[in-house]
């Protein structure tokens, strides 16, 4: 017995269209709820990347810094030593106190212009609807297709909130950044850094090289875990950060030489 493709000839020879549970393998729509979705993104709200990159290469930088100054007045290691962690306590805190005030202060603009967007969708909602739409359509959108979407964001009024504060401010409205996460990013991070240069001296050593050594090596590593997250080059950034980690504790020991011999 033959069988007759969907998609076969009859007669004159012209194609048939395979029509629903005609049993053909005529393609389906794709079917949504199978989609995968193999891909991620890193978290670009500098919640915690931000102060934490900052915190770790200032406190390796200043603290650096601030050892080589004073021993290019020729101290005493343990004067190095009182220095180093007076830097870190001091660093430590003051980024961790000004991350809180400048995170907590952003967040609340934020919920503040938040409180405005509300105010005017409870209060003109077909001009905020109209409003959204004109977006979308100098997007490309068709204007009747683009009315229709915003009136469904429109629904519900958390939504529309929550869109509006997207297109508006730039901002996800529950996703803020936390000023609690920075804070103690900035500080862990910043005391980790500065606590790199005065390590050799609290071991023992009485040369300058062995901290600025260490203090290199966690520059270059700095930046290029920094590469790891930004994906950029890693040695590029490691080169970036060790070349002016550097040249400040360059400048700041040839400064601490001057000045300990004007003042001897």
């Amino acid at each position: 017995m033959s069988v007759i493709p969907a998609t076969g000839t009859i007669g004159t020879g012209a194609p048939t269209p395979a029509t629903p549970g005609d049993g053909s393998n005529a393609a389906a729509p794709h079917d949504l709820s199978t989609h995968r979705d193999n891909h991620t993104h890193r978290d670009v709200n500098g919640g915690w990347l931000r102060p934490a990159v900052f915190g770790a290469m200032d406190g390796l930088v200043s603290n650096l810094a601030l050892i080589t100054g004073v021993a290019g007045g020729s101290v005493a290691p343990h004067t190095i030593v009182i220095t180093g962690l007076a830097g870190l306590a001091a660093g430590a805190f003051s980024m961790a106190a000004g991350e809180y005030t400048s995170v907590a202060s952003q967040a609340e603009l934020v919920q503040a212009e938040l409180d405005v967007e509300r105010r005017e969708l409870r209060s003109h909602p077909q001009d905020e609807l109209d409003e959204l739409a004109a977006r979308y359509v100098s997007r490309g959108v068709d204007p009747d297709l683009a009315h229709q979407v915003a009136a469904q964001l429109s629904a519900e009024p958390e939504r529309a909130l929550e869109v509006h504060a997207r297109e508006e401010l730039g901002v996800d409205p529950t996703d803020l950044p936390s000023p609690l996460v920075a804070a103690v990013s900035s500080f862990g991070s910043f005391a980790l850094g500065a606590l790199l240069p005065v390590l050799p001296f609290l071991l023992g050593a009485a040369a300058l090289w062995p901290a600025v050594l260490l203090a290199l090596v966690g520059l270059f590593g700095c930046g290029a875990i920094v590469a790891r997250v930004t994906a950029r080059s890693w040695w590029f950034s490691g080169l970036r950060q060790l070349t002016l980690g550097g040249a400040a504790a360059g400048v700041t020991y040839a400064l601490g030489a001057l000045f300990g011999t004007a003042v001897s």
